[in-house]
């Protein structure tokens, strides 16, 4: 049987034609504060993906501790601090970025049934078109990860912010993307699951190889939207953008 999202009050698939990630986040967010304060009802699933490499940080990463500043000054990779936590990433041309936002009128589940309700249906969807033997499975507490010759390797890295009433979900799909930058900008990250062993980025991450259009589709089958829309809240995204996003006082304070 399929394991398929399955919200009360349905779910939508959005298109926004936003440009830049400081945008996508602050949409993010957006997203979130209408499903806390119940203005959006329904779960609304999307996927986009960064026109040139972004380093972007968690809510509470140290930069000193994640990121090699020199680095990023040399190959000229801005830094962006996202609304929710764990650790730094980096993203870029191949590598689609996906994110679910529900509503929770009584109260958001626990963390581990929030990581269990959206993980698992995209592990199901990924499998049946992914090549590896054993398909995309769970590691770590939200990892998806394929077999590989040096152990499990990471294909998708996932965070989250939890209000009362609201959950943001988002994370990587690692499809054609330069691995070998991962290794040049970002530091050994200060902590990791136990899989790891210590890799380095070279020898821990994986591309899915799909190509976008596949991933895509995957999203979709994982979270069933019953329809499409188009429109987002672009004033109140341009207001968090000029709030947080685009200000160096947010993005480099810690």
């Amino acid at each position: 049987m399929r394991q398929r999202h399955a919200p009360a009050e349905g779910t939508v698939w959005l298109d926004a034609d936003a440009d830049t990630v400081e945008e996508h986040l602050a949409l993010d967010e957006a997203l979130l504060e209408e499903a806390h304060t119940g203005t959006q009802k329904t779960t609304v699933v999307r996927t986009w993906m960064a026109r040139e490499p972004v380093v972007v940080v968690g809510s509470s990463s140290r930069l000193e501790d994640e990121v090699d500043l020199d680095a990023c000054r040399a190959t000229g990779v801005r830094i962006v601090r996202r609304p929710s936590g764990g650790l730094t990433v980096l993203l870029g041309p191949g590598c689609l970025m996906w994110s679910v936002v529900e509503s929770f009128p009584d109260a958001a589940p626990s963390i581990d049934r929030i990581h269990a309700r959206m993980l698992d249906p995209l592990c199901a969807a990924l499998s049946r078109v992914v090549p590896t033997a054993g398909g995309v499975i769970r590691r770590g507490s939200s990892d998806l990860v394929v077999a590989g010759d040096t152990g499990p390797r990471k294909v998708s890295g996932n965070a989250l912010r939890v209000r009362r009433h609201g959950v943001l979900y988002h994370g990587t799909l690692l499809d054609h993307f330069d691995l070998e930058l991962v290794g040049r900008v970002l530091r050994h990250p200060p902590r990791e699951p136990a899989y790891r062993a210590g890799r380095a980025h070279g020898a821990f991450l994986a591309n899915l190889g799909l190509g976008t259009a596949a991933l895509n589709a995957a999203v979709r089958d994982a979270f069933a939207p019953a329809c499409c829309r188009s429109d987002w809240p672009r004033a109140r995204v341009a207001e968090l953008v000029a709030l947080r996003y685009s200000r160096p006082e947010w993005n480099a304070r810690l």
